[in-house]
């Protein structure tokens, strides 16, 4: 490859895509810079089109743009309504990069929230998506409405936050790996491992959302379960970086001090905490997480998770993101970062609240009551599959037996949990091991030696 215009033709005739590594591979004599650099140019002038990031990212021809992503360069989809202060911040980001102001991190932005006096959301608002996303179990335990719906609200949320990251799997084969381990074809690892990385983080939350609060442990581990196996440097799962990181497309530039990023991230989980309000709690973690950049990547993945707690912990409808086009969230997000405005997050997160309630809740009505005995020793069932798989070398049948008679107190239950306890075992594939607190090497090696049950 010699000229940008023979990069140009290479990927006009990758109508499925191809990533940087694929053409390095084509054309190794050419610097990596220099096809960097020349992607970028193309990429600016719009002939062609990148979907995905870091090492995920793929380049397509211009005219495989998605409908929804072809939004011109002064608008937002007009089927999402914004008011006149959110098109302002259209017409600002719509502008060439060049004439947009650097920024840095404005702490004032933060400090300024004074929760519960400070609002995102207006009353009205809260009122309106408090009475979209009413379940009717305001009264049940936290978390009920959520493992009600925990199925489709894994299928869904992991494909809807993944597109908006790019990923090309499609809402049928989303579903396929989920429920049964099978990994689409023609689709990369990587995007593989988003999916799974997603429904791993989504179960943390359910299962855990009694005592998980805003704290470094849930942030700090929700980021652990997204990024696993996705970062150049694993030792970046899960922790605060601790190195400069760059907006593609953006002015912005974050903060680069680890331990002023600590300090405003103590500040952000300290005021979320005090918010009353679910919706005010979820919009402001939707908007500071991804404004300070506290992790190497995925800040924006973990903030969508993390919007979902205080919703799933009053069983209110969660906000799965169904719909919501990138392009349309990646404007909203820069306005926040260049313009620390945001009401064009806040009409999006409105418009997507609304389509996510409409879909769960109208599903709710065709959905099987949880069995009441699953539901009552999930815990049990949880800890014996761990023991089964991670105690390989000893007999399944007598590890289940054990603890089922030592913790079920219902003698006429103790079969239903072991037939239950043994169908998990049966059906237990890679995409579920989070569930169970299982390493895929533990559940490798049990698979090699497992005996028929």
């Amino acid at each position: 490859m010699k000229t940008i215009s023979e990069l140009e033709s290479l990927i006009q005739s990758e109508e499925s895509g191809i990533s940087l590594a694929e053409i390095l591979t084509r054309y190794p004599e050419r610097p990596r810079r220099s096809i960097q650099r020349w992607l970028k140019r193309l990429v600016e002038s719009d002939r062609i089109y990148p979907q995905g990031n870091a090492r995920a990212r793929r380049y397509y021809p211009a005219h495989m743009i998605p409908n929804h992503s072809r939004i011109s360069k002064n608008q937002f989809p007009d089927y999402i309504p914004i008011s006149a202060d959110s098109q302002d911040i259209v017409s600002y980001i719509a502008r060439p990069l060049a004439s947009r102001n650097p920024v840095g991190y404005q702490a004032e932005f933060l400090e300024s929230y004074i929760p519960n006096e400070s609002a995102y959301l207006s009353e009205t608002l809260r009122n309106q998506l408090q009475k979209m996303g009413n379940t009717r179990h305001s009264q049940l335990p936290a978390g009920t409405y959520g493992r009600e719906i925990l199925d489709r609200l894994l299928i869904d949320l992991s494909w809807a936050s993944s597109q908006l990251e790019g990923n090309t799997y499609s809402y049928l084969d989303t579903r396929q790996l989920i429920q049964d381990g099978k990994t689409a074809q023609g689709k990369t690892a990587l995007e593989t491992q988003m999916i799974l990385n997603h429904k791993s983080a989504i179960e943390l939350l359910i299962e855990n959302i009694e005592v998980l609060n805003f704290n470094h442990f849930t942030i700090l581990n929700l980021h652990s379960a997204l990024s696993e196996n996705l970062l150049p440097n694993p030792s970046d799962e899960g922790r605060i970086r601790n190195h400069i990181v760059q907006i593609s497309h953006s002015t912005f530039r974050p903060l680069t001090v680890p331990s002023q990023i600590d300090e405003y991230l103590t500040q952000i989980l300290e005021k979320a905490n005090q918010i009353n309000n679910p919706f005010e709690q979820s919009f402001f973690m939707m908007v500071h997480i991804p404004y300070l950049q506290p992790f190497a990547d995925l800040n924006k993945r973990t903030s969508r998770l993390a919007a979902n707690l205080p919703l799933i912990r009053e069983n209110l409808c969660p906000l799965t993101f169904l719909d919501v086009p990138e392009e349309a969230y990646t404007r909203a997000i820069l306005g926040v970062y260049e313009l620390t405005r945001v009401e064009l997050l806040r009409d999006l997160f409105v418009w997507a609240y609304e389509r996510s309630t409409q879909e769960l809740l109208a599903i709710k009505q065709d959905l099987v009551e949880p069995d009441p005995i699953r539901l009552k020793y999930r815990g049990l069932m949880k800890d014996t599959i761990n023991q089964v798989v991670v105690n390989n070398q000893k007999e399944p049948l007598k590890i289940i037996k054990k603890l089922v008679s030592e913790q079920v107190k219902v003698p006429k239950d103790c079969e239903s949990v072991e037939a239950m306890i043994i169908e998990e075992l049966r059906r237990l594939h890679e995409g579920v091991l989070a569930r169970y607190g299982i390493r895929p090497s533990e559940y490798q090696h049990w698979k090699n030696q497992q005996i028929n049950l």
